[in-house]
């Protein structure tokens, strides 16, 4: 079995790159207590196939799983409906590019990519060209102007809100 896996330098996370996912992870985690669906932060394997028919192991930064019963240990087999990746000097090329175009195959329906540096949360919505491929469209980029529009668009009832996202992480470290 060929996982192609992609080695990508991760040199260890920046102290901000991890407060934003314990963040969202502590404030989604509450409400969604007795439902069907999971939050997890960056520990937690997702394999897919790809349009070519490649295997592929993704670990994204945090996700909404509510298919928890397909797994083969730590690894999910089906498609979470959430994902956030933290941008990263080293991974930024990876999320913005390979990694999205693998979520968008696997019809994740929200793809967040949050910058830190630039306190600015970009919120990809899945929907269906008119050919009825799957592709991510630019439902809005938040940033501290506009703050009060950040919102989970594919559950409604959850909310963070970019304050909690970004707390402590003006932090001096």
């Amino acid at each position: 079995m060929d996982l192609n896996l992609q080695i990508t330098d991760m040199a260890g996370a920046r102290p901000e790159h991890s407060t934003i996912i314990v963040n969202f992870v502590a404030a989604v985690r509450k409400q969604l207590m007795n439902s069907t669906c999971y939050v997890f932060s960056d520990n937690i394997q997702y394999r897919f196939k790809t349009d070519e028919g490649e295997d592929k192991i993704v670990i994204p930064d945090a996700s909404i799983n509510c298919r928890i019963k397909s797994r083969r240990g730590s690894t999910f087999l089906d498609a979470p409906r959430f994902v956030m990746e933290v941008l990263s000097d080293s991974t930024e090329k990876y999320d913005r590019g390979e990694k999205k175009e693998l979520y968008r195959q696997q019809e994740i329906d929200e793809y967040w990519i949050v910058d830190w540096h630039k306190k600015q949360v970009e919120i990809y919505n899945l929907d269906y060209d008119e050919n009825g491929q799957p592709q991510y469209y630019l439902w809005e980029t938040i940033t501290e102007n506009n703050k009060d529009e950040l919102k989970i668009v594919h559950f409604q009832n959850l909310k963070i809100t970019f304050d909690e996202l970004f707390a402590e992480v003006d932090m001096e470290y």
